[in-house]
Protein backbone atom coordinates (compact mmCIF):
# COMPACT_ATOMS: atom_id res chain seq x y z
CA UNK A 1 0.00 0.00 0.00
CA UNK A 2 1.20 3.51 -0.67
CA UNK A 3 2.22 5.97 1.81
CA UNK A 4 -0.60 8.43 2.40
CA UNK A 5 0.96 11.93 3.10
CA UNK A 6 -0.74 14.65 4.28
CA UNK A 7 -0.97 17.83 2.33
CA UNK A 8 1.63 19.45 4.85
CA UNK A 9 4.14 16.47 4.35
CA UNK A 10 4.01 16.42 0.98
CA UNK A 11 4.67 20.59 0.37
CA UNK A 12 7.29 20.11 2.57
CA UNK A 13 8.87 17.20 0.72
CA UNK A 14 8.55 19.08 -2.71
CA UNK A 15 9.64 22.41 -1.36
CA UNK A 16 12.89 20.65 -0.22
CA UNK A 17 13.27 19.49 -3.62
CA UNK A 18 12.78 22.46 -5.59
CA UNK A 19 14.93 24.27 -3.29
CA UNK A 20 17.90 22.21 -3.74
CA UNK A 21 17.43 21.90 -7.48
CA UNK A 22 16.92 25.03 -8.60
CA UNK A 23 18.96 27.15 -5.75
CA UNK A 24 20.75 29.19 -8.17
CA UNK A 25 19.09 29.70 -12.01
CA UNK A 26 18.69 32.01 -14.55
CA UNK A 27 15.51 33.09 -16.42
CA UNK A 28 14.40 34.94 -19.61
CA UNK A 29 11.39 36.91 -19.39
CA UNK A 30 9.09 39.80 -19.64
CA UNK A 31 8.24 41.71 -17.00
CA UNK A 32 4.21 42.29 -16.21
CA UNK A 33 2.00 43.30 -13.10
CA UNK A 34 5.03 45.28 -11.53
CA UNK A 35 4.08 46.70 -8.24
CA UNK A 36 6.41 48.74 -6.34
CA UNK A 37 4.66 49.27 -2.45
CA UNK A 38 6.06 51.71 0.50
CA UNK A 39 8.18 48.35 1.66
CA UNK A 40 10.70 48.70 -1.21
CA UNK A 41 10.37 45.06 -2.17
CA UNK A 42 9.35 45.00 -5.95
CA UNK A 43 6.81 42.30 -7.06
CA UNK A 44 6.24 41.35 -10.80
CA UNK A 45 5.94 38.17 -12.58
CA UNK A 46 7.91 36.63 -15.51
CA UNK A 47 6.32 35.49 -18.65
CA UNK A 48 6.67 34.32 -21.50
CA UNK A 49 4.32 33.09 -24.58
CA UNK A 50 3.36 30.07 -23.04
CA UNK A 51 4.17 30.47 -19.06
CA UNK A 52 4.36 33.13 -16.23
CA UNK A 53 6.17 33.09 -12.77
CA UNK A 54 5.93 34.89 -9.81
CA UNK A 55 9.08 36.75 -8.79
CA UNK A 56 10.18 39.31 -6.20
CA UNK A 57 12.91 41.35 -5.85
CA UNK A 58 13.75 42.33 -2.50
CA UNK A 59 14.80 45.57 -1.32
CA UNK A 60 18.08 45.61 -0.22
CA UNK A 61 19.30 44.00 -3.84
CA UNK A 62 16.67 46.26 -5.46
CA UNK A 63 19.50 49.13 -4.85
CA UNK A 64 22.02 47.42 -6.68
CA UNK A 65 19.41 47.68 -10.53
CA UNK A 66 21.02 49.38 -13.01
CA UNK A 67 17.52 50.83 -14.71
CA UNK A 68 14.12 50.88 -12.40
CA UNK A 69 12.08 47.94 -13.65
CA UNK A 70 9.24 48.49 -15.94
CA UNK A 71 6.57 46.65 -17.09
CA UNK A 72 7.09 44.79 -20.83
CA UNK A 73 11.23 45.10 -20.15
CA UNK A 74 12.98 41.89 -21.65
CA UNK A 75 15.04 40.65 -18.64
CA UNK A 76 17.56 38.14 -17.38
CA UNK A 77 16.78 37.17 -13.92
CA UNK A 78 19.33 35.68 -11.65
CA UNK A 79 18.08 34.32 -8.13
CA UNK A 80 16.45 30.65 -6.56
CA UNK A 81 12.84 29.20 -6.24
CA UNK A 82 11.73 29.15 -3.21
CA UNK A 83 8.33 27.51 -2.22
CA UNK A 84 6.06 29.15 0.42
CA UNK A 85 4.58 26.53 2.22
CA UNK A 86 1.07 28.13 3.46
CA UNK A 87 -0.24 28.68 0.21
CA UNK A 88 1.96 25.81 -1.67
CA UNK A 89 3.28 28.34 -4.03
CA UNK A 90 6.44 29.00 -5.63
CA UNK A 91 8.33 32.50 -6.84
CA UNK A 92 11.83 33.55 -8.11
CA UNK A 93 13.48 34.99 -5.35
CA UNK A 94 15.35 37.55 -7.74
CA UNK A 95 19.31 38.37 -7.13
CA UNK A 96 20.11 40.34 -9.73
CA UNK A 97 18.17 41.55 -12.96
CA UNK A 98 19.42 42.45 -16.41
CA UNK A 99 18.12 44.01 -19.71
CA UNK A 100 17.54 41.51 -22.51
CA UNK A 101 16.52 44.04 -25.15
CA UNK A 102 12.60 45.19 -25.32
CA UNK A 103 9.83 43.07 -24.50
CA UNK A 104 7.18 42.60 -27.10
CA UNK A 105 4.39 45.03 -25.82
CA UNK A 106 7.07 47.66 -25.40
CA UNK A 107 8.49 46.99 -29.31
CA UNK A 108 5.17 47.09 -30.38
CA UNK A 109 4.37 50.75 -28.80
CA UNK A 110 7.73 51.93 -30.27
CA UNK A 111 6.99 50.50 -33.54
CA UNK A 112 3.58 52.23 -33.43
CA UNK A 113 4.42 55.20 -32.28
CA UNK A 114 6.90 55.77 -35.12
CA UNK A 115 4.79 54.69 -38.06
CA UNK A 116 2.17 57.36 -36.66
CA UNK A 117 4.32 59.79 -36.09
CA UNK A 118 5.99 60.00 -39.32
CA UNK A 119 2.09 60.31 -41.20
CA UNK A 120 1.73 63.27 -38.90
CA UNK A 121 -1.26 62.21 -36.18
CA UNK A 122 0.61 63.49 -33.75
CA UNK A 123 1.32 66.70 -35.09
CA UNK A 124 -0.29 69.68 -33.21
CA UNK A 125 -1.42 72.09 -36.10
CA UNK A 126 -3.91 68.66 -36.82
CA UNK A 127 -5.29 68.63 -33.18
CA UNK A 128 -8.68 70.80 -32.33
CA UNK A 129 -8.69 73.21 -29.11
CA UNK A 130 -11.54 72.58 -27.06
CA UNK A 131 -14.61 74.50 -26.50
CA UNK A 132 -14.41 76.54 -23.13
CA UNK A 133 -18.09 75.63 -22.58
CA UNK A 134 -19.42 72.54 -23.64
CA UNK A 135 -23.24 72.00 -23.26
CA UNK A 136 -22.46 68.20 -24.05
CA UNK A 137 -19.85 65.71 -22.68
CA UNK A 138 -19.38 62.15 -23.55
CA UNK A 139 -17.39 60.19 -21.47
CA UNK A 140 -16.46 56.53 -22.58
CA UNK A 141 -15.09 54.39 -19.86
CA UNK A 142 -16.15 51.36 -17.70
CA UNK A 143 -19.62 52.21 -16.10
CA UNK A 144 -17.86 50.43 -12.75
CA UNK A 145 -14.17 52.03 -12.94
CA UNK A 146 -12.42 53.87 -10.44
CA UNK A 147 -12.36 56.28 -13.33
CA UNK A 148 -15.92 57.35 -13.86
CA UNK A 149 -16.05 58.15 -10.19
CA UNK A 150 -13.74 60.59 -10.32
CA UNK A 151 -14.63 62.24 -13.72
CA UNK A 152 -18.46 62.94 -11.76
CA UNK A 153 -16.76 63.67 -8.48
CA UNK A 154 -15.22 66.62 -10.29
CA UNK A 155 -18.69 67.36 -12.99
CA UNK A 156 -20.80 67.71 -9.35
CA UNK A 157 -17.71 69.59 -7.32
CA UNK A 158 -18.02 72.11 -10.20
CA UNK A 159 -21.82 72.50 -10.30
CA UNK A 160 -21.66 72.42 -13.66
CA UNK A 161 -24.58 72.33 -16.00
CA UNK A 162 -22.62 70.58 -18.88
CA UNK A 163 -24.74 67.58 -20.32
CA UNK A 164 -22.53 64.27 -19.39
CA UNK A 165 -23.36 61.25 -21.14
CA UNK A 166 -21.78 57.69 -20.01
CA UNK A 167 -20.72 55.50 -23.18
CA UNK A 168 -19.97 52.14 -21.17
CA UNK A 169 -17.35 50.32 -22.57
CA UNK A 170 -14.25 47.49 -22.15
CA UNK A 171 -11.08 49.51 -21.65
CA UNK A 172 -9.03 46.70 -20.66
CA UNK A 173 -8.56 42.93 -22.32
CA UNK A 174 -8.86 41.22 -25.87
CA UNK A 175 -11.86 43.20 -27.55
CA UNK A 176 -11.03 46.98 -25.46
CA UNK A 177 -9.19 48.32 -28.21
CA UNK A 178 -12.20 47.68 -31.11
CA UNK A 179 -14.86 48.23 -28.52
CA UNK A 180 -13.36 52.17 -27.96
CA UNK A 181 -12.92 52.50 -31.65
CA UNK A 182 -16.57 51.40 -32.57
CA UNK A 183 -17.88 53.72 -29.40
CA UNK A 184 -15.96 56.94 -30.79
CA UNK A 185 -18.02 56.20 -34.14
CA UNK A 186 -21.37 55.28 -32.75
CA UNK A 187 -20.62 59.10 -30.93
CA UNK A 188 -19.75 60.97 -33.52
CA UNK A 189 -22.59 59.40 -36.00
CA UNK A 190 -25.12 58.96 -33.78
CA UNK A 191 -24.78 61.07 -30.01
CA UNK A 192 -23.25 63.44 -30.80
CA UNK A 193 -21.22 66.27 -28.18
CA UNK A 194 -19.08 69.17 -27.72
CA UNK A 195 -16.05 66.74 -26.28
CA UNK A 196 -15.61 63.21 -26.33
CA UNK A 197 -13.44 61.93 -23.30
CA UNK A 198 -11.71 58.24 -22.99
CA UNK A 199 -10.15 57.33 -19.88
CA UNK A 200 -9.41 54.32 -17.30
CA UNK A 201 -7.19 54.29 -14.06
CA UNK A 202 -3.66 53.30 -13.99
CA UNK A 203 -2.28 49.64 -14.91
CA UNK A 204 1.07 48.13 -16.59
CA UNK A 205 1.85 48.16 -19.42
CA UNK A 206 -0.36 45.26 -20.59
CA UNK A 207 -3.28 46.64 -18.93
CA UNK A 208 -3.23 49.55 -21.25
CA UNK A 209 -2.30 48.18 -23.86
CA UNK A 210 -5.94 48.83 -25.69
CA UNK A 211 -5.16 52.16 -25.54
CA UNK A 212 -2.07 51.13 -27.51
CA UNK A 213 -3.49 49.50 -30.18
CA UNK A 214 -3.81 51.60 -33.91
CA UNK A 215 -7.51 50.63 -34.14
CA UNK A 216 -8.30 52.59 -31.31
CA UNK A 217 -5.38 55.47 -32.40
CA UNK A 218 -7.28 56.44 -36.10
CA UNK A 219 -10.36 56.58 -34.54
CA UNK A 220 -9.45 58.95 -32.68
CA UNK A 221 -7.58 60.99 -35.36
CA UNK A 222 -10.68 60.47 -37.86
CA UNK A 223 -13.35 61.84 -34.74
CA UNK A 224 -14.96 64.88 -35.86
CA UNK A 225 -15.61 65.91 -32.27
CA UNK A 226 -12.43 66.92 -30.03
CA UNK A 227 -11.16 64.21 -27.92
CA UNK A 228 -9.39 64.26 -24.51
CA UNK A 229 -7.53 61.63 -22.94
CA UNK A 230 -7.56 60.57 -19.34
CA UNK A 231 -6.00 57.48 -19.15
CA UNK A 232 -3.25 56.02 -16.00
CA UNK A 233 -1.38 57.63 -13.79
CA UNK A 234 0.71 61.36 -14.74
CA UNK A 235 3.81 58.67 -15.76
CA UNK A 236 1.61 56.25 -18.20
CA UNK A 237 1.78 57.48 -22.20
CA UNK A 238 -0.24 55.87 -24.58
CA UNK A 239 -0.45 56.20 -28.14
CA UNK A 240 -4.21 57.60 -27.80
CA UNK A 241 -2.32 60.17 -25.45
CA UNK A 242 -0.46 60.81 -28.58
CA UNK A 243 -3.35 61.39 -30.71
CA UNK A 244 -6.05 63.00 -29.10
CA UNK A 245 -6.93 66.67 -28.83
CA UNK A 246 -5.58 67.07 -25.31
CA UNK A 247 -4.02 64.48 -22.76
CA UNK A 248 -4.60 65.12 -19.60
CA UNK A 249 -2.61 63.01 -16.92
CA UNK A 250 -5.14 61.34 -15.19
CA UNK A 251 -9.18 60.81 -15.42
CA UNK A 252 -9.56 63.74 -12.55
CA UNK A 253 -7.25 65.74 -14.88
CA UNK A 254 -9.33 65.34 -18.03
CA UNK A 255 -12.34 66.02 -16.40
CA UNK A 256 -10.67 69.29 -14.66
CA UNK A 257 -9.41 70.51 -18.47
CA UNK A 258 -13.10 69.42 -19.79
CA UNK A 259 -15.42 71.05 -17.36
CA UNK A 260 -15.99 74.62 -16.48
CA UNK A 261 -15.57 75.50 -12.39
CA UNK A 262 -19.30 77.04 -12.90
CA UNK A 263 -19.35 77.28 -9.25
CA UNK A 264 -15.92 79.46 -8.94
CA UNK A 265 -17.58 81.68 -11.65
CA UNK A 266 -20.53 82.52 -10.26
CA UNK A 267 -18.69 83.75 -7.16
CA UNK A 268 -16.20 85.77 -9.71
CA UNK A 269 -19.84 87.48 -11.13
CA UNK A 270 -20.86 88.48 -7.62
CA UNK A 271 -18.23 89.65 -6.37
CA UNK A 272 -17.85 92.21 -9.73
CA UNK A 273 -21.75 93.29 -9.61
CA UNK A 274 -21.34 94.15 -5.74
CA UNK A 275 -18.30 96.46 -6.48
CA UNK A 276 -20.56 98.33 -9.42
Amino acid sequence: MSLIQTVSQLTAALKFLVERQYSFIAVRGEISNLRLPASGHQYFTLKDAGAQLRAVLLKPQARYLAAPLRDGGQVICRGRVTVYEPRGDYQLLVDSVEADGEGELRLKFDTLKAKLTAEGLFAEERKRPLPAFPEKIVIITSATGAALHDFLTIWRRRRSNVHVVIYPSAVQGKNAALELATALERVNSEIGGDIIVLCRGGGSLEDLSAFNEEILARAIVRSQIPVVTGVGHEIDFTIADFCADWRAPTPTGAAERSIADCGRLRQQVSRHQRLL
